[in-house]
């Protein structure tokens, strides 16, 4: 089967079609389908704001900050030669001695 048989309409029905379409449109919508419905401004909208919150990581409450620290050199190495996520356990290790710290 060619190409040409693959669509109900033929050229001359699709443009019919296309010049039934009202001027100041870029659709013709016959109402019954609810799934061919153009999208309105306002849903566009909603649902380019969930596109673009949905993307990436979740925003954290309390995103951890950056700082800069100075330390031993001895200190340093230690923590690197313990391998990959060595500031995980350091900041770890610091949330630790706070809690055995406290004042509270």
């Amino acid at each position: 089967m060619t190409g040409s048989k693959t669509n109900a309409m033929n050229r001359k029905a699709v443009v019919e079609a296309v010049k039934a379409i009202p001027a100041g449109k870029d659709h013709a919508w016959d109402g019954l389908s609810e799934d061919e419905r153009p999208a309105t401004a306002a849903e566009l909208g909603a649902a380019l704001e969930r596109y673009r919150r949905s993307r990436g990581r979740p925003k954290l409450e309390r995103p951890k900050v950056s700082i800069t620290l100075r330390v031993d050199a001895d200190v340093a190495d230690a923590l690197r030669a313990s391998g990959k996520g060595w500031q995980t356990r350091m900041n770890d290790a610091l949330k630790d001695w706070l809690r055995e710290h406290s004042s509270t």
